[in-house]
């Protein structure tokens, strides 16, 4: 994968906003060739016409181990192959932990950890077979728990495992495994949550600061995948340098 992804086949999850889209376009103008997948496939189309290169949109729900395995299939049937994996797809329903809506705590296991365990189950043997990459997208919420994230760190701290795990298991095998840790990024992402107070306040935060964009990391992701093989970038922990904590 040394210096440029021209021939590349790269599958992202949860691509139609955000560090999905972001990290697909970027991948796509360094040569991919970008299978992008989500469960609004509707905003699919408008990325699909924006990419530089060949895409793919795959209606995909990381939460349905079938949705994921027939999006491992559709990519490696059109495209022949497979060679990088970024499990970007995630939720954050922060709020507290007395009087939490518990079925908040199940979408956010179910999508942020089991839905990117299944994807690589899905994609490994194809990673195997090209000695490819997979990127996890973590978050500062995976190394640091704080009051009102505690389900959301949870699941974060077990995407962080479940890659180191994963990077002992294949690397030497020739499959690279990457972990990105995005601090405050400006996305989508706070305006999920319920609860009035943590939203104002997650609102009020990134006001204070001059957040990352998805194309920052889009750009981190970019350079862990083009590294020479022999280099193996495992973390790259990203933060906008007015974030304290």
């Amino acid at each position: 994968m040394s210096g440029t992804l021209e021939g590349k086949v790269v599958l992202v999850t949860g691509a139609s906003s955000g560090i999905g889209r972001a990290t697909a376009l970027a991948l796509s103008k360094a040569g991919a060739r970008v299978a992008v997948g989500a469960r609004r496939a509707d905003r699919l189309k408008d990325l699909v016409q924006d990419a530089p290169g060949e895409m793919l949109a795959l209606d995909l729900d990381v939460t349905d181990q079938q949705s994921v395995r027939d999006a491992v299939a559709a990519t490696t049937e059109h495209f022949g192959g497979l060679d990088i994996l970024v499990n970007n797809a995630g939720v954050m329903l922060s709020g507290p932990i007395l009087d939490a809506d518990t079925t908040e705590w199940t979408r956010m296991v179910e999508t942020n950890l089991l839905g990117s365990m299944y994807a690589v189950h899905a994609a490994l043997p194809h990673l195997l077979e090209r000695k490819g990459a997979v990127v996890q997208v973590s978050s500062t919420s995976g190394r640091t728990a704080t009051a009102a994230s505690g389900a959301y760190s949870a699941t974060k701290f077990g995407v962080t495992a479940f890659a180191e795990s994963l990077r002992q298991e294949v690397t030497e095998q020739g499959v690279r495994v990457v972990l990105v840790e995005p601090g405050f990024v400006s996305t989508e992402l706070t305006s999920h949550i319920t609860h009035p107070g943590i939203r104002a306040m997650a609102k009020s935060m990134a006001e204070s600061m001059r957040t990352l964009q998805p194309e920052d990391i889009a750009a981190a992701v970019l350079y862990a995948v083009t590294q020479p093989d022999h280099v193996a970038v495992n973390e790259i922990l990203i933060r906008p340098t007015d974030q304290a904590r």
